[in-house]
């Protein structure tokens, strides 16, 4: 199992914080497909948060179809297909560009402004990896 370290400084909820960190380790297969997660009692008591919190993040993880649960055994990981993964993040991505154009051109922001913006955003991102 992965380790989760959550933030309470952070802006996104604590069920959020569960929901990407164990997104991410499937994505990069630290979580492999068919693998079982922490019952949601047992992450809850692990994390130290709320059995609610934990039941939230994992509908969300199931609903993205990152896991199924299978009543009376647990949550698993999902078989999953790269290029369906691939695909519906490129449409998050897209959806979330979408919002930011929006807010850029509020303050009359320039496409150049902005791709300057992104890119060094980016390399910054790119940095944190290595």
């Amino acid at each position: 199992m992965i380790h989760i370290v959550l933030s309470k400084q952070s802006s996104d909820p604590i069920y959020e914080q569960i929901r990407l960190q164990l997104k991410q380790a499937i994505l990069r297969g630290e979580l492999a497909s068919g693998e079982q997660l922490p019952s949601i009692r047992a992450l809850a008591r692990e994390l130290e948060v709320s059995v609610i919190t934990t039941k939230k993040a994992y509908e969300s993880l199931e609903a993205e179809q990152f896991v199924e649960s299978i009543a009376g055994k647990g949550t698993y990981v999902a078989e999953l297909n790269p290029d369906a993964i691939r695909t519906k993040q490129i449409i998050k991505i897209k959806q979330d560009i979408a919002q930011i154009v929006e807010s850029a051109q509020v303050i009359d922001l320039t496409l150049p402004e902005l791709l300057e913006m992104m890119e060094e955003t980016f390399q910054q991102e790119s940095q944190k990896d290595t």
